[in-house]
């Protein structure tokens, strides 16, 4: 099985640079006019890309022949999830100042809250179930049924994002490409697996090992 420990630490270290490259201007005070919009709009983007670059995993791991790629899948799905709460805890913290009444008339009144809010509880327990002990504890069949929330979380985030930006969609029109062009591939995968499914890649054999004919 392919060693993968460098690349989740290649991961670790660049899903951290951008929250060290935010926080770093923010100390400089160079965020701009409105340093919480920044703040909110930049956390938000770093999760719906996580969550995408998540679930591009199932996909490239089928149609490359290489299984060992679905072990990068969860520390992808957990950035997205770290850099959801850094988006939530901006609104809370900058917008609404903690102040839950006003929280809850926010979610109630404004349809584009409404939306995210519950694409973020969605992601809730797909973090809480990400641990190997819980994978086995709902058995595979139930844990994969459970993680296909992911595509529905990061559906919400991408209608979040469009709704809230209203003029310039580009971005937003873009994740939700991607994620179709991922749910494409599956439905494609799920009746045509030998016209979109790779191989896997047989280990090389030792030397002067005899193969069996």
């Amino acid at each position: 099985m392919q060693d993968t420990r460098f690349l989740k630490q290649l991961i670790l270290v660049n899903g951290l640079v951008p929250l060290a490259l935010l926080a770093a201007d923010g100390y400089r005070h160079q965020l701009g006019a409105n340093p919480h919009e920044f703040a909110t709009r930049a956390t938000g983007i770093l999760t719906l890309l996580f969550l995408v670059l998540s679930l591009a995993v199932t996909p490239a791991r089928k149609a490359l022949g290489l299984p060992w790629l679905a072990q990068l899948r969860r520390t992808l799905g957990l950035f997205g999830f770290f850099y959801g709460v850094l988006h939530l805890l901006t609104y809370v913290w900058f917008d609404k100042v903690f102040q839950m009444r006003a929280i809850v008339a926010d979610v109630a009144k404004r349809p584009f809250i409404l939306v995210g809010m519950t694409s973020f509880l969605l992601l809730v327990p797909l973090a809480i179930t990400s641990t190997a002990k819980l994978v086995r504890v709902l058995g595979g069949k139930r844990w994969t049924r459970l993680h296909r929330l992911a595509y529905v979380a990061t559906a919400g985030g991408a209608l979040h994002f469009y709704m809230l930006v209203k003029a310039d969609t580009r971005l937003p029109l873009t994740f939700a490409a991607v994620l179709a062009l991922f749910l494409g591939y599956r439905v494609l995968n799920r009746f045509f697996p030998r016209h979109t499914e790779r191989p896997r890649a047989r280990p090389a054999a030792k030397p002067g090992a005899v193969s069996n004919p």
